[in-house]
């Protein structure tokens, strides 16, 4: 019977939000796969626990998940964790769940920190459906055609970024949403320097161009606004009744009903206009 892999969860800033559970899951598994060993170390030895590593990181994922995935089929459990954060989330650790999945290994996830969800609550942005992109690309043209194709998105979005690349990041993103368009930007979370600025792209700009940036950021965007619906006409209700009555071979009455509803007309006006035609 093969073992489990664990998603463990660890803090992005503050240790006080290390769980009971996080903290058991790390004691019982056989082993932990970190994506840097000397910072998993330090949450360890914070913990007062001693565990054999083992590395699992971009560039040797290939590798490392396959000697992660023989373990586990021998029958030993793996907590794997990141430097911050929750496994999986915009990390390879997604690349070893699916390794995992497909060969019918269990994995279960730990509740935990992860920065999109703890800036996403505190930027005063709508809350109810948002879409998370992660990390830009470094490369301007790539960058800029990952956000074009985001121009009409109506849900917040949610972006990593490094402080080193915001400022291009920001003038990209005013370019293509407009200045005005409103904007959080949720720095060095649960840290002692934790800041939450809510201001537009076009402020952000200005921000940052004077002051230097430091720490990571988590950018929480306000969606397009909606774009209302055309108004049909009473000569599109009546194409579409003719269409019907051709297509599907509906009576003009049932036709009149039917088209009404579907682009919100006058049923008696729209049939008054089907006979006199």
């Amino acid at each position: 019977m093969s073992g489990t892999l664990y998603l463990v969860p660890t803090p992005i800033g503050n240790l006080g939000d290390i769980s009971r559970r996080m903290a058991d899951t790390l004691a019982q598994a056989d082993f932990i796969a970190a994506e840097d060993t000397r910072v998993t170390m330090k949450l360890l030895n914070h913990l007062e626990l001693r565990k054999p590593m083992v590395s699992y990181y971009r560039h040797n994922t290939e590798h490392s998940g396959k000697a992660i995935l023989e373990r586990l089929l021998a029958g030993e459990s793996c907590a794997l964790v990141t430097d911050a954060g929750t496994p999986a989330i915009s990390d390879p650790g997604e690349e070893l769940v699916a390794l995992c999945a497909g060969h019918g290994v269990p994995v279960v996830s730990v509740p935990g920190p992860c920065a999109l969800v703890t800036a996403l609550a505190a930027s005063g942005q709508p809350t109810g459906r948002f879409t998370f992109e992660g990390f830009l690309a470094m490369n301007k043209k790539n960058r800029r055609r990952h956000l074009e194709s985001l121009a009409g998105e109506e849900r917040t979005m949610i972006f990593y970024e490094a402080p080193h690349k915001l400022t291009a990041t920001l003038a990209d993103m005013a370019e293509v949403f407009g200045p005005d368009r409103p904007i959080s930007l949720c720095r060095e979370l649960t840290k002692l320097h934790e800041e939450v600025v809510r201001t537009t792209l076009g402020e952000a700009m200005e921000r940052y161009n004077q002051t230097p940036p430091k720490g990571e950021f988590v950018l929480v965007i306000r969606g397009a606004e909606p774009k209302e619906a055309p108004v049909a006409t009473l000569d599109d209700g009546l194409e579409r009744v003719n269409r019907l009555r051709e297509q599907e071979g509906l009576s003009l009455r049932d036709a009149v009903k039917r088209a009404a509803k579907e682009l919100g007309l006058s049923r008696n006006e729209l049939y008054q206009l089907a006979v006199e035609q």
